[in-house]
């Protein structure tokens, strides 16, 4: 029996009985979560808060973190069960905080969704100096799952769920220049990086985390509408891509291929819940169930799947010590 998703080894659908259309209320029936905890990032707008709304539904208790403290509690407003905190996740510092708050707690963690993310932003950069959407998307996961993993161990079966996305496709992670001091900088890919290095986290820390009783997912949503994760990408990048025509307007199949927020937020809820997933772990997953692999051929983009090289065990490895580095976090007992 396969114990890890190395090289894609367990990269096939397992017929989960959804679909892009399904919802996160439809992948949810039936489960209980009364007891639980779970910590949503991003968890006030968009898909997180689906996702919020969706886990505190089903009995859960739901830590929100927000950078926005106003708004965030304007749109969690009516929801039982959900706790609101702070966090910046441009901000080590805040980061440390927000966790060292929940541990002083004593509470174990179930389920903690990785949600929030930046897309096709401008080149900035933090206070260390690195690109915003690896820092945002990607290094301040693997700073809170870190801090956060004793907690994650004392629920004795846990899950972590990063949210990546298709978008993988558009770059590998480049370990020569990963904050893109050396070469110029394309949004497209510091994205694509970002969500790759999410994926080969997600495989790196399931294999280590298994023996532990945690596991880890990586999750495309989907192409998703009436979010405001693309708000800063010009009409140009749409155009590009083919989203969009001439006069800035978005073509029609485009427009239909989109989901809701409850379908967006459909395999995040089903990789954080699904009896399915109690013996698998370390894969990338999408309409709710997991995804295929596709080839890599150089220049193309696929709407679905996922590319072997963020399966990678070497460059999963490699990652995982380059994040400790720039990080200057570990995770405690684990190998």
């Amino acid at each position: 029996m396969k114990q890890n998703n190395y090289y894609g080894a367990l990269q096939q659908p397992v017929g989960s009985g959804f679909n892009a259309a399904s919802t996160a209320h439809d992948v949810i029936k039936g489960i209980d979560l009364a007891g639980k905890i779970a910590i949503v990032t991003g968890g006030n707008t968009g898909i997180g808060l689906e996702t919020t709304k969706t886990l505190a539904a089903a009995g859960a208790t739901v830590i929100v973190p927000a950078r926005d403290s106003n708004k965030a509690k304007k749109n969690l407003a009516g929801i039982a069960g959900v706790e609101l905190e702070t966090m910046d996740l441009m901000d080590p510092a805040s980061i440390d905080a927000f966790a060292q708050k929940f541990m002083a707690t004593g509470r174990p963690l179930h389920i903690l969704v990785n949600n929030a993310g930046i897309m096709w932003v401008p080149l900035r950069r933090d206070s260390r100096g690195i690109e915003s959407q690896l820092a945002t998307n990607y290094l301040a996961q693997f700073q809170l799952t870190a801090r956060l993993w004793p907690a994650l161990v004392k629920a004795n079966g846990a899950r972590v769920v990063n949210v990546s996305s298709h978008g993988h496709q558009f770059a590998p992670f480049n370990f020569d220049d990963p904050n893109f001091l050396n070469r110029e900088y394309e949004t497209l890919q510091g994205y694509g990086q970002s969500k790759t290095a999410s994926n080969l986290f997600s495989l790196e820390l399931d294999s280590r985390a298994n023996k532990h009783k945690v596991r880890a997912y990586a999750v495309h949503p989907g192409s998703i509408g009436g979010t405001e994760l693309a708000r800063e990408a010009p009409i140009e990048l749409f155009q590009q891509m083919g989203f969009y025509d001439a006069e800035g307007n978005i073509l029609p199949e485009v427009a239909a291929s989109l989901k809701t927020i409850p379908q967006g937020a459909a395999t995040t809820i089903w990789c954080a819940t699904s009896p399915v997933l109690n013996t698998i772990g370390g894969v990338y997953c999408e309409d709710a169930d997991i995804a295929s692999l596709v080839e890599e051929t150089p220049g193309s983009f696929n709407t679905g799947g996922v590319r072997s090289y963020s399966l990678d065990k070497t460059n999963a490895k490699k990652l995982w010590d380059l994040s400790t580095e720039m990080t200057g976090v570990s995770f405690p007992g684990i190998e």
